[in-house]
């Protein structure tokens, strides 16, 4: 029963997400705000509220380890599998502003994170914990993101690029009642979808005699990441491949430094010491993806099926682990 309800709850996120971001962006278009304003806010909320939603009512529940391990199993999905089937499908050209400016922040953002939590080798504290003092600064890393992503639209007549910036024409404006609806209806379905699939994670991990965040580096973060997954394959199919690196970028960073930082700043979150290899391996990841980034400005499907391999033997391992 709890993986039925898992399943429910990853579709109600889903879903609710898909309807929040439909009825907003009307609402937004209708009372003329910028498309660049509704790409970075709405749109970019959308695609992350899975993860968002999940995050915070798991540390509002004391589910800490669910919280984090979500994030940080979410990123390196999003680097090794939205990336490598991406690439596995058609090769994957990487544009030379994201090689020089974009994935630079994702080292920032992620070597912050690591700094941040290890409180106990880096100041000698009795347990590593993200607080609230850290959590502002990743909101400030975050700020700092968004600014560089405006700066890049503006630049670009507020075009859409690979960062998920999206054209005020592509939004279908649908009547306001209708808009209303479907935003309040995205709400509701993201609130009952995480509340779901916080209670059944947790119930999974108890009968399997499973960590939280191990469920939350495996079952949670997969799930929560299906939608980037989906966005990705069907632009490959499409041609667009590299919009999955940007897709990739944008989630990773919005995951660690915002939903990091805004679920600590409401509440402290106890890192478990384990956790600490599943970081340098997100690290280790993101290296990776930039030295195939930098060969030629492409991922190949060589290096696609490498990442997406990398990818499974990293999951082999933590199960090991537990």
């Amino acid at each position: 029963m709890d993986y039925i309800i898992l399943l429910i709850g990853f579709a109600a996120l889903i879903k609710g997400a898909d309807f929040f971001v439909d009825g907003a962006s009307s609402i937004a278009k209708k009372f003329g705000l910028p498309s660049i304003l509704i790409g970075l806010t709405i749109v970019a909320f959308g695609t992350s509220a899975p993860e968002a939603a999940v995050s915070i009512k798991a540390a509002l529940t004391n589910s800490d380890g669910i919280a984090v391990g979500n994030i940080i199993g979410s990123s390196i999905f999003n680097i090794l599998i939205v990336i490598g089937v991406a690439a596995i499908i058609k090769p994957v050209r990487i544009k030379i502003k994201t090689i020089l400016k974009e994935f630079p922040f994702l080292f920032l953002a992620t070597g912050m994170l690591f700094v941040l939590s290890y409180d106990v080798v880096l100041q000698n504290a009795e347990g590593n914990i993200l607080s609230r003092g850290d959590g502002i600064v990743l909101l400030s890393v975050f700020l700092v993101f968004i600014y560089y992503l405006v700066e890049m639209a503006v630049l670009s007549n507020g075009k859409s690029d690979d960062n998920g910036l999206i054209e005020t024409d592509e939004i279908e404006e649908i009547p306001l009642s209708k808009s209303l609806f479907l935003t309040a209806l995205g709400m509701i379905g993201i609130m009952i979808g995480a509340h779901w699939v916080v209670i059944s994670s947790t119930s999974i991990a108890v009968s399997l005699g499973m960590s939280e965040t191990l469920v939350g580096l495996t079952i949670v973060a997969i799930g929560t990441s299906l939608p980037e997954l989906v966005t990705s394959m069907v632009a490959a199919f499409k041609g667009e491949s590299d919009i999955a690196v940007g897709n990739a970028i944008g989630s990773n960073m919005f995951n660690i430094v915002f939903i990091l930082g805004i679920t600590s700043i409401i509440k402290p979150l106890p890192i478990e010491s384990k956790v600490f290899f599943d970081m340098i391996f997100l690290i280790g990841a993101t290296i990776l993806t930039y030295i195939f980034a930098t060969t030629g400005q492409k991922t190949n499907r060589f290096e696609g099926i490498f990442l997406s391999l990398a990818y499974i033997g990293y999951m082999i391992f933590i199960l090991i682990r537990r």
